[in-house]
Parts: structure tokens; sequence; C-alpha cells
């Protein structure tokens, strides 16, 4: 049973969190989001796209590693990209106001997030 939502909601309950969605790194389709800070699904496709330049890159470079997660700083806000280790192809995408939020919290937020999620 898919508890997403629920994982979800729990996101937006960390300090600063402004968005969360959880999306398939194969299609960049979000299989559910919260938050309404700008249109989450343009977001999720996107950085899908990310995702994949990073493991191209890392291909090019014959790391045999895995992501754990990446981080985006913009001038006002963290973006998390946390891929799934229980769930190979999902992604945790978390939005934090970064004058609210604290990024060490949050980037364990999304961890325990990926774990918890049952799709």
């Amino acid at each position: 049973m898919s508890n997403i939502n629920d994982v979800l909601n729990q996101m937006l309950q960390t300090d600063g969190a402004m968005a969360a969605a959880v999306v398939d790194s194969d299609s960049g389709l979000m299989l559910g989001g919260v938050g309404n800070v700008f249109d989450l699904e343009l977001a999720s496709a996107g950085n899908t796209e990310v995702i994949r330049a990073k493991f191209k890159t890392m291909r090019s470079l014959n790391l045999d590693d895995s992501i754990e997660d990446i981080l985006i700083t913009l001038d006002t806000q963290y973006h998390i990209i946390t891929l799934s280790s229980k769930s190979p192809g999902l992604f945790l995408y978390f939005v934090l106001d970064k004058s609210k939020g604290n990024l060490a919290l949050a980037r364990r937020a999304a961890k325990e997030a990926t774990a918890r999620l049952e799709i």
C-alpha cells in the first residue's frame, strides 16, 4: 500500500519546508507532491534530468558508486534530491526556505522519508 501522501505531509513539518515530491526518475513523473511554491511537476521533470546527467558523468568517469543525495543551493532556497535505496528509480525532491530551515536536519528528514516510502 502506498503511503506517499503521509510521508510528504510529514516532510512539510520540517522547519522551513516549502514543498516536497516523490518522483519516478525513469519517466520524470511526479507520483505525489505537496506545497504550492511553484510548479512541482515541472520541477520534478527538470530534476530528473539533473539525476540523469550526474549518472552519465559518473559512468564517463568510471565511478563505481551510488548517489545518496544532490544539493542545489539557491540564494533563498535549498533543493535536496534524495534517491531511494529502498525503491530504485524513485527520488524525493525537497525544497526548503534557506532562512528558516536547517540543512543538516532537512537532509536527515529526507533520507528517513525515503526509507519510509512504500510504493
